[in-house]
């Protein structure tokens, strides 16, 4: 085991998966709200993370970066490379350092999304084998939706589309998904969220399972 791997047990790394429009960045934020009334020391963040890799790939998304002279979007594999980049400063720069002083680390989106997106149009196992140096979750909570309820939740919020936002390549990332969970939930735990039930609802059942975690000792 690496000294990475090493150091990451040291707290406890909880990650939220879903759709576009599934509610994991309203989870995260109140799943932190709640462990920090239960006296835990919480960090939050996401992926595409805000370092400079991060920047480039959620400008990426928005289609502010391409490829030269206006010829599209950046190739598939290059956006998992960025991905896999980004996950690696990530890690290092916000991750690592907080689970080393025994917080809580909530991420919102992490490696189940890079299977899922970029394993839409590459191989997952590709996908897989360059985030293989990405650092296993204590918990990936997946609160699942319909692709359409997530359709309506993301119309309901307005503002631009990203690149992966279309209906019909939110239904194909809703099956890889399911794909993405059956190769991973082999190597680490993964836990199902009905995501279609209210907002409190949901965040009962993700904190049921979070504070199952933080409670069983190492």
């Amino acid at each position: 085991m690496s000294a990475a791997r090493k150091a990451a047990r040291a707290g406890r790394f909880i990650v939220l998966e879903g759709l576009d429009g599934a509610g994991t960045t309203t989870q995260t934020e109140r799943l932190a709200a709640a462990l920090r009334t239960d006296g835990h020391a919480v960090v939050t963040t996401r992926e595409p993370s805000d370092g400079p890799v991060g920047t480039q790939l959620r400008q990426a998304l928005t289609g502010r970066l391409g490829l030269p002279h206006g010829r599209g979007p950046l190739a598939p594999e290059t956006l998992a490379l960025l991905f896999a980049a980004d996950r690696t400063d990530h890690l290092h720069a916000r991750v690592l350092p907080a689970l080393e002083e025994g917080k809580v680390v909530l991420c919102d989106r992490y490696v189940l999304s890079s299977l899922a997106y970029q394993g839409a149009s590459l191989p997952m196992a590709w996908v897989d084998t360059v985030n293989a140096h990405a650092v296993s979750p204590d918990l990936t909570l997946f609160v699942g939706v319909d692709p359409k309820v997530a359709a309506r939740r993301r119309a309901s919020r307005g503002g631009p589309a990203e690149l992966f936002e279309a209906d019909e390549a939110q239904r194909r990332i809703a099956k890889q998904y399911l794909k993405a969970i059956a190769l991973r939930e082999k190597r680490e735990r993964i836990v199902r969220i009905d995501g279609e039930l209210s907002v409190e609802a949901v965040t009962d059942a993700c904190l049921m399972e979070v504070r199952r975690v933080l409670a069983r000792k190492r």
